[in-house]
């Protein structure tokens, strides 16, 4: 029996994305993956308290006034302990360093509110609402050096309504984020793809 994919959660924050896919395994969506650890580099996130109430190993590593490569060599050692397999950003409100990148190639996963390349970086919902697009949603993607740009697995896009302010809009792409990155950590989980150049290729069966 092959062994469970190992999830490594990165976040800052309240943790939606993380209290999603952590649903989707207990519910059996999500199958042959588990939880690891959970990481915070914020010491009162929300979402590193969901997962101490849900029982997960969790871990917060502080990043204020540290380097930015010091801080990331804890993590490293964190997740490496934990026998991560996959990286999953969820909500991770800082830049990683080239070093942790290399140490997870193509292993680190992010979720970004816009269909990118469109709107990278910070506020996407109200950068896209701001431009006025009629379509908006949201971008799983490997994580390489440069921001908001690694391989795209897979996107799921939401007309943008008339009665939409940023808000609004961020609240319904959200909905689709919590869907799109069950969805392609199970693409991952699989093993059935490979990634040339930009393009990430499901293989056929």
């Amino acid at each position: 029996m092959k062994a469970p994919l190992r999830i490594g959660i990165l976040l800052s924050g309240r943790g939606s994305n993380f209290l999603a896919i952590a649903d989707s395994i207990r519910t059996g969506k999500l199958q042959g993956v588990e939880i690891a650890v959970a990481i915070s580099n914020i010491a009162d996130a929300a979402g590193i308290t969901a997962a101490a109430q849900l029982d997960l190993p969790h871990a917060v590593l502080v990043s204020k006034g540290r380097p930015r490569a010091e801080h990331d060599a804890d993590m490293i050692a964190t997740l490496r302990a934990h026998n991560v397999d996959l990286v999953c950003l969820a909500g991770y409100m800082r830049l990683l360093s080239p070093g942790f990148i290399a140490a997870f190639p193509n292993r680190i996963l992010n979720i970004h509110p816009s269909l990118l390349p469109a709107f990278p970086g910070l506020d996407a919902q109200q950068q896209a609402f701001d431009y006025g697009v009629k379509v908006a949603g949201c971008t799983v993607h490997f994580v390489d050096e440069h921001l908001d740009h690694g391989a795209i697995i897979l996107q799921r896009a939401i007309s943008v309504l008339e009665t939409d302010d940023a808000h609004s809009l961020a609240e319904r792409i959200l909905i689709e984020e919590h869907l799109a990155y069950t969805e392609a950590i199970a693409r991952v989980a699989s093993g059935d793809y490979e990634i040339q150049g930009r393009h990430y290729l499901r293989r056929s069966r």
